[in-house]
């Protein structure tokens, strides 16, 4: 089995490797909902992984940093730094 690399291959974070990467073990996570099938991928530029499938896939579309999930009054982080925060117009 094969899943496309998911590591990122730029600072933006638009680039991804997408190389197959081989599944070179499965197993069961357990979690509060229940068992996570997961795996450990490996691609040829050597980019490892382990995890839950269902976050080691790409999406089609790359995920802008406005679009991800966050705590509530909280900044996003950009490359280890937190983003700039947004200006009040009064």
């Amino acid at each position: 089995m094969f899943l496309d690399c998911p590591a990122f291959m730029d600072k933006t974070g638009s680039v991804r490797c997408g190389l197959p990467a081989e599944v070179e073990d499965r197993y069961l996570m357990s979690s509060t909902n229940g068992p996570l099938e997961s795996a450990r991928i490996r691609c040829p530029r050597g980019h490892w992984f382990n995890g839950p499938i269902e976050s080691l896939t790409l999406d089609d579309e790359p995920v802008h940093p406005s679009q991800l999930p966050r705590a509530a009054g909280s900044r996003p982080r950009l490359h280890g730094r937190l983003a700039p925060s947004p200006r009040r117009q009064d």
